[in-house]
């Protein structure tokens, strides 16, 4: 009686839920795949490394030219001063024939054969033995005494302008009585002349005083320019925009 008394109590039992043991972890609900997103980051991943090898790469194939400083040009005829140049890195290119600036002595040998304006980088077609003469453009030669050029010394460039001076003006001053002077003593020749060459550092021109140099002018004032420099009666001075 007693056994079928407890089985009759556990049949009347309501089935309860069976309840997780205590620490155990409900199970986490399965995670949405973005494949697209994945995709993406990879292909960052791997345009950042190309970007990098490029990078590299490049900076290893870089050379060292010389370009003209900004501001400043370098005539026809012209050698090139080391104050009108300076370095800068560029690709390095085969089909270019780029001026490195450790060629920059050899350069000062050459002569530009044209204008070569400011923020250009040289390159060896630009240059030569003899630069051709600009057209319409003649070379004369002036031997300068002391007194005939301004103090400080003149360079590669230089725009000055060629007056014809007799030796007679203070003569002629000292002579006259009415106070007048001659006006046809000191004439202009050249109003713009660009010095071609200065020969300004030998002994010959610091123990005398004397300076040779060549100037480009037009053919049409070379046969008065070249007449008073034969006499030894022609003066230069600098004028604006040097």
């Amino acid at each position: 009686m007693k056994i079928q008394e407890r089985t009759g109590a556990g049949n009347n039992r309501s089935a309860a839920p069976a309840q997780p043991a205590m620490g155990e972890r409900l199970p986490a609900p399965p995670r949405e795949r973005k494949p697209a997103l994945a995709a993406l980051a990879v292909l960052l991943i791997l345009l950042g490394a190309l970007g990098a090898t490029m990078l590299v790469l490049q900076a290893g194939d870089r050379v060292e030219v010389i370009q003209v400083k900004r501001g400043v040009t370098i005539q026809a005829g012209e050698s090139v001063p080391k104050s009108k140049v300076t370095s800068v890195l560029v690709n390095a290119d085969s089909d270019v024939n780029y001026v490195k600036w450790s060629d920059f002595t050899t350069l000062q040998k050459l002569k530009a054969k044209s204008t070569i304006y400011g923020g250009s980088v040289l390159v060896g077609e630009m240059f030569g033995e003899a630069a051709s003469l600009p057209a319409g453009k003649a070379s004369v030669g002036l031997a300068l005494k002391e007194g005939q050029y301004p103090a400080n010394v003149l360079k590669t460039g230089d725009t000055v302008a060629a007056y014809r001076v007799d030796d007679t003006s203070a003569g002629s001053n000292n002579n006259s009585s009415s106070g007048s002077t001659s006006t046809d003593t000191d004439t202009l020749l050249v109003d713009n002349a660009r010095v071609d060459t200065v020969n300004s550092g030998d002994d010959a021109t610091v123990s005398t005083g004397n300076l040779a140099i060549t100037v480009l002018v037009d053919q049409d004032d070379v046969p008065a320019l070249a007449q008073a420099a034969a006499a030894g009666k022609v003066a230069v001075v600098l004028v604006p925009g040097n």
